[in-house]
């Protein structure tokens, strides 16, 4: 531009059926050279608030045109919502009390890799929901973009998380040695990014930094807080503090309007009673570790186990760690807590807790126990496939009035132990359940009043086995047949759950998780193979070779089977049963439309092939 121009700016809110509410003009006068900054003033009348139950997206239409001619365009998917924090009372949306029920996400996409496709992402975040979960911490780091454009379409609530470490190293090669010349710019440019999402409920300057210990590490606590109030006023700081009560008395927590405590249920009521005014978060919890399908007898709290897996009983974790009844406890004895974020929601790769023996604090070796090369954190396994604490959350997470649920553990295959006895668990969030084995009854049993009694073990816990309200329970003598569970609400059944001892492996079924797609060269079908015996009862200790081909307009990118200690190629056309289970991850050929078909074999059982449009 060699001269001055003189422009019109045009903005314009579309509602969420594209109909234009507001709209307004500003005339644009530039001299060669010159930046100037435009805020229109838009009123969108009688607005429809963004929710985590109604999650409405407006459009604001941006566009320079010289008075003919349209030069630049750019739409900005918004949401209009009130995001209150009141003290004693916790999150307030759009005037309503909401518990956060969140997850901490890392950023893999399991098989797929640290790349970022959009449908895998969205595919994690709707497991996530149908958990019950409302929130997501990205954790420790700024989440894809597209992380934040599909939780602003679910209705999930999001805390934006900018850094694992300050200027204090956890690692040999960390960020920290960028920390002074970078950090101001990337957490500005993080703010500037993501602000006008309404998912983004709250930014994360820090997780565990280890100037939680140093006497003036709250001075660089207050200059990150700072900064996110200069580029958004609107919204609250937090962060992660492990350390604790050094935190408080160092005043790092209360430098953030949010202060995060990671692992320390025993400190809520100390903390809410010294500090009425604070917002506390639990900001990282449980830390419960468990491999899908696997349940080692007798229920024991061990470190480590030589199959290098984790019982699915759910109460295995390192020495920080405990099972999600106890937040779940004391978060009900201290309701003014804003709510948790577990970790994690998936499994990730990497950091294969138990196993591997160590952490950041002792230069983050990982390999000691090898094969083991992944999480066992997550409520689902690394493919996606829920394991049995996903059912424990969502039995306290969802309303048996709008979805009646109920879960049943362990399997029903224990051949060569007639007659021992296997604990029984159900979760539901109906207030009773029973329990039949061939039809007859076992009793029923009713939460709070019948508890189920946890072996408990963490740092500083000094009440031993803890009685648990949360799970129902069972000692049932083996017999094989069929095992199951009724749940009750004002007398009525609302909910089953069943198992059939299952016999040898005889078919594979598949099942696409979408069985039309977009032809565009991204959009994924997430295909399960489940092995069934001759009467299509699932086999849950199947380990069966299955090899896949693939025919027509799309290509198989990723196998997977969920099991945490296997070294087997996530790219290969082929891939092991693991406790039943495996994934084939398809993707669509760019332009191309048609039938895709995936054929599974598998040695024995006949093939079988599942079609998958693309359009």
């Amino acid at each position: 531009m060699k001269s001055p121009v003189a422009l019109q700016l045009h903005t314009t809110i579309l509602d969420p059926e594209g109909k234009a509410v507001s709209e307004t003009s500003l005339p644009l006068h530039l001299l060669p050279g010159e930046t100037r900054t435009y805020s229109p003033t838009l009123e969108v009348p009688q607005p429809q608030r963004w929710d985590v139950t109604n999650p409405v997206l407006y459009t604001a239409v941006t566009r320079i045109t010289d008075g003919k001619l349209e030069l630049d365009r750019y739409e900005t998917p918004f949401g209009i919502r009130t995001v209150e924090y009141r003290a004693g009372e916790g999150l307030i949306l759009n005037g309503r009390h909401v518990r956060i029920n969140g997850v901490c996400m890392h950023h893999d996409l399991g098989a797929l890799g640290a790349a970022v496709n959009m449908r895998a992402t969205e595919r994690q975040l709707e497991i996530m929901q149908a958990m019950g979960v409302n929130s997501i911490r990205t954790a420790h780091n700024p989440p894809s973009p597209e992380v934040l454009e599909v939780c602003d379409r679910l209705g999930l609530l999001v805390q934006v998380e900018a850094f694992d470490c300050w200027q204090m190293a956890k690692i040999p090669n960390g960020y920290n040695k960028f920390f002074d010349a970078w950090h101001e710019r990337d957490l500005r440019d993080m703010i500037r990014r993501d602000r006008n999402h309404p998912s983004v409920i709250m930014w994360s300057i820090g997780n565990e930094i280890l100037e939680q210990g140093k006497k003036d590490g709250w001075k660089l606590a207050r200059h990150l807080h700072r900064i996110c109030k200069d580029e958004d006023p609107t919204r609250l700081t937090s962060a992660g503090f492990n350390y604790y009560p050094a935190s408080v008395k160092n005043g790092l927590a209360a430098e953030v309007d949010i202060p995060g405590l990671n692992y320390k249920p025993l400190a809520y009521a100390e903390v809410t009673a010294q500090y009425p005014d604070w917002h506390l978060l639990a900001s990282e919890t449980s830390s419960c570790t468990s491999t899908r399908g696997v349940y080692h007898l007798p229920i024991e709290k061990y470190t480590t186990h030589p199959s290098l897996h984790v019982t699915s009983y759910d109460l295995i974790g390192p020495s920080w760690a405990y099972p999600p009844d106890i937040e779940f406890r004391f978060l009900a004895e201290t309701p003014s807590v804003l709510g948790e974020y577990i970790w994690t929601g998936f499994d990730y790769l990497g950091e294969p807790t138990p196993y591997g023996g160590r952490d950041n604090s002792t230069n983050g070796y990982w390999n000691d126990d090898w094969p083991a090369r992944s999480s066992s954190f997550g409520a689902v396994d690394l493919c996606g496939f829920p394991k049995d604490r996903f059912f424990l959350y969502q039995s306290q997470w969802t309303d048996v009035k709008d979805k009646p649920m109920v879960h049943l553990l362990p399997h029903w295959n224990w051949e060569g132990m007639e007659g021992r006895t296997i604990p029984v668990y159900v979760y539901t969030n109906a207030p009773e359940a029973e329990l039949f084995l061939n039809g007859k009854s076992l009793g029923r049993k009713k939460k709070s009043a019948d508890t189920t009694v946890l072996k408990v073990a963490f740092n500083n816990w000094d009440e031993g086995d803890y009685n648990s309200p949360y799970r129902l329970s069972w000692d049932v003598p083996y017999q094989a047949g069929e095992l199951k569970t009724i749940a009750y609400l004002d007398g009525k059944a609302v909910a089953e759950k069943a198992f059939q001892t299952a016999g040898s492996p005889a078919k594979l079924a598949l099942s696409p998780d979408r069985s039309v797609i977009a032809a565009d060269g991204s959009d994924l079908s997430f295909v399960t193979i489940r092995v069934l015996d001759q009467n299509g009862n699932f086999c849950p200790l199947a380990n069966v070779q299955v090899n896949f081909r693939v025919d027509g307009p799309g290509e198989l990118i990723a196998v997977d089977n969920g099991d945490s200690a296997s070294t087997e190629s996530f790219q290969a056309p082929t891939r092991k049963t693991f406790n039943g289970l495996a994934l084939a991850v398809i993707r669509s050929k760019k332009g191309e439309a048609g039938a895709i078909s995936l054929t599974a074999s598998a040695s024995n059982l006949t093939p079988i092939h599942v079609e998958i449009q693309s359009k």
